[in-house]
């Protein structure tokens, strides 16, 4: 039977489904038996890799003693340890932690709360949230709103509500056709063009990932670019969140991407949205980081956040996002991610150097991205209508090797790319058949593309 036919709705509704029937450590089977390297970890969210026993047992630990409790009037124990764990690992002065299911609950939950921190303060004009392009926020409405990825939002753009957005940060593809050694974070400044267009007053905050995500992988500023951003933010009463949902909980090599631009320039946000890793994939968990006193503001102005999640807190998810915590510490995961990362990156780079259709190879930790195109000297993208990001995605998995397909970052259609956010407990091993399995799909697919494809 097909399982497209069966009762189950799928995402692709053109393409018959793998079924993965178990898998273990950095690999999935499907029921062939064929086995699957997760080079994205599903989607940057098995960090520890897949079987592991030890969390298993904290689940069925968990759910024998108490599996749910309403957040409305109770608390677990499991919520407030992971809290606590998580606090302590987060920059000051985020000290409070709002728990939620996912990525797009975190980001709803955090401009929600940005326009009640305002109104709390008597400022009832600040209510628009600043976003980059080609950016990716998540799936809800109001989180797509603030999505710059055109391919994702296009459909639904009139049940959403208009919000600004400025330039994003691409030194391969600057907007404002800089290099590196000549920029002057202009990309950073046009938040405060577009301040003197909207009236600063009324924007409430500013979203933006550290290390992009899906929309274009591994895309990361120039050191220098936050406290550019973070001194705009201040001097216009904005509120700066970081969308860690990918690039937190020890992707990028620290707890949190925005700790590098904390160690090098004293920057830290006011908010921090995160999900994917803080469960490893066990367990649907995502969170909101906040800094102190925007809690004490709106508790002392109205006595509650008036926002919730039915399972927000769920103890049995707490209880998986405080083992995870403790394994990557006590594995030391995060020099692995560090080591990792560097030898995945340098070893892509080394094998793609020359290759006539990859553009760039980006990132940091193990949240990497490779952009594709037709022609490497004018960086022209491939026509959309080639497909080379699913083309290159399913070549990859004909040879045992799963990653995140993606694309539209040029214009919202053109731009292919591929996302490699594999688990932290990868070996030197594994990094050798990525990179190898990777260029013999990609030299695949692109050895015989019409002659009008590849041409500038």
């Amino acid at each position: 039977m097909s399982r497209i036919q069966s009762a189950a709705f799928f995402r692709d509704l053109q393409r018959e489904p793998t079924l993965i029937t178990h898998a273990s450590g950095v690999h999935l089977f499907d029921e062939h038996g064929k086995r699957y390297l997760d080079a994205a970890s599903g989607a940057a969210v098995c960090s520890l890799g897949h079987g592991r026993k030890d969390i298993a047992e904290v689940l069925y630990q968990q759910a024998q003693v108490l599996s749910f409790a309403h957040v409305s009037k109770f608390a677990s124990q499991a919520m407030i340890d992971l809290a606590e764990a998580m606090a302590a690992r987060a920059p000051e002065p985020l000290s409070k932690v709002f728990f939620t299911s996912g990525g797009s609950e975190s980001t709803e939950a955090a401009i929600k709360l940005a326009r009640q921190y305002h109104l709390s303060r008597g400022k009832s004009n600040k209510y628009k949230i600043i976003t980059r392009r080609t950016s990716y926020h998540g799936a809800t409405l109001g989180a797509l709103a603030l999505s710059g990825q055109v391919g994702r939002r296009q459909m639904f753009t009139p049940m959403m509500p208009s919000q600004p957005m400025i330039a994003p940060t691409s030194c391969y593809r600057c907007p404002f056709g800089k290099q590196p050694e000549s920029c002057h974070f202009e990309c950073a400044d046009d938040l405060e063009t577009m301040l003197a267009s909207e009236g600063a007053d009324t924007i409430a905050a500013f979203i933006a990932e550290p290390i992009v995500g899906s929309s274009a992988p591994g895309r990361h500023p120039k050191d220098g670019y936050w406290r550019r951003i973070r001194d705009i933010c201040d001097r216009h009463d904005i509120l700066l969140i970081a969308d860690e949902v990918m690039s937190g909980n020890g992707r990028s090599g620290k707890w949190w991407a925005m700790q590098y631009a904390e160690a090098s320039h004293g920057v830290v946000p006011d908010m921090i949205t995160t999900a994917k890793g803080v469960g490893a994939g066990y367990t649907p968990l995502g969170a909101v980081l906040v800094r102190g006193d925007i809690f004490e503001t709106v508790k002392m102005a109205s006595g509650g956040f008036k926002h919730g999640h039915t399972y927000s807190g769920n103890p049995v998810s707490c209880a998986v996002g405080l083992k995870v915590i403790e394994i990557i510490e006590q594995e030391g995961l995060l020099a692995n991610v560090n080591a990792r990362g560097q030898e995945l990156k340098e070893k892509l780079a080394a094998t793609f150097a020359n290759h006539p259709h990859v553009g760039v190879i980006r990132g940091r930790g193990l949240l990497l991205g490779i952009e594709f195109v037709a022609d490497k000297t004018s960086k022209t993208p491939f026509d959309a209508s080639l497909d080379i990001r699913s083309k290159f995605s399913h070549a990859c998995l004909d040879r045992g090797l799963y990653i995140y397909q993606g694309g539209g970052n040029v214009d919202g259609k053109r731009g292919d790319h591929a996302l490699l956010a594999p688990p932290f407990v990868i070996d030197s091993a594994h990094v050798d058949f990525i990179v190898d399995t990777m260029k013999d799909a990609l030299d695949a697919v692109t050895q015989n593309l019409p002659k009008e494809a590849v041409q500038a």
